[in-house]
């Protein structure tokens, strides 16, 4: 059983000039519970390359390792699991390529999307926006942020683990879990950090507090 307590999203242009192997084996050495290969606008050459060594970084860990968007390269990597957006395959295509052992996960941001997520055999949902976050260049944060009561609303609406994502930082990880979601997704809150691993524990104490006060 995956805990989703803290899921690292990597992505090397907010890693302040670091390696993301370095990221990884530093958010592992933290307590990590899922990394996600995301790594945007990176040719997918270098993706597979960077996923077969986080495979490796991972595997010995014991932690699940996803691709985000490439069920090719979650293939080849041998990875875990993929994680899928709008544009992406169907969460059943997926399934069918990849193995009933899989882990499949979804990007959602309405009620309706992530009830059909879970029909379709999402293993787990990303909620989010939660906050503003500058991970996305392509999007108002302002106008996209959906808030922690539409996250409440999602996650009563659906029975499979719900991932907080967005603007997520050990200073508000705990109204995200608190909300009622299992766990958060972070970029820069971890990949940016001085110091990535305690960063990583902080947000996983930050999400145990939160989930103290939704019980």
């Amino acid at each position: 059983m995956t805990d989703w307590d803290v899921y690292l999203v990597t992505q090397a242009s907010l890693s302040e000039g670091r390696d993301t192997r370095e990221i990884v084996r530093a958010a592992v050495d933290g307590g990590v519970d899922v990394v996600q290969l995301r790594e945007k606008g990176v040719p997918a050459r270098e993706r597979y390359e960077l996923g077969v060594d986080l495979r490796e970084i991972t595997r010995e860990a014991g932690v699940p390792l996803i691709v985000n968007d490439r069920v090719d390269i979650a293939q080849a990597v041998q990875a875990d699991g993929v994680h899928l957006g709008d544009e992406d395959l169907p969460v059943t295509v997926a399934r069918e390529l990849l193995g009933e052992d899989a882990i499949v996960g979804r990007s959602v941001s309405f009620v309706e999307d992530a009830r059909e997520a879970e029909r379709a055999g999402a293993d787990y949902l990303g909620v989010g926006a939660i906050y503003a976050t500058g991970s996305k260049d392509d999007i108002d944060d302002e106008e996209y942020a959906i808030g922690l009561d539409r996250l409440e609303s999602i996650v009563e609406a659906v029975e499979i683990p719900v991932v907080g994502i967005g603007g997520v930082d050990a200073d508000n990880a705990s109204e995200v879990a608190a909300a009622g979601a299992d766990g958060v997704a972070v970029i820069s809150a971890i990949t940016g950090a001085g110091d990535p691993a305690a960063a990583t524990r902080e947000l996983s104490e930050s999400v145990r507090s939160g989930r103290g006060r939704s019980e």
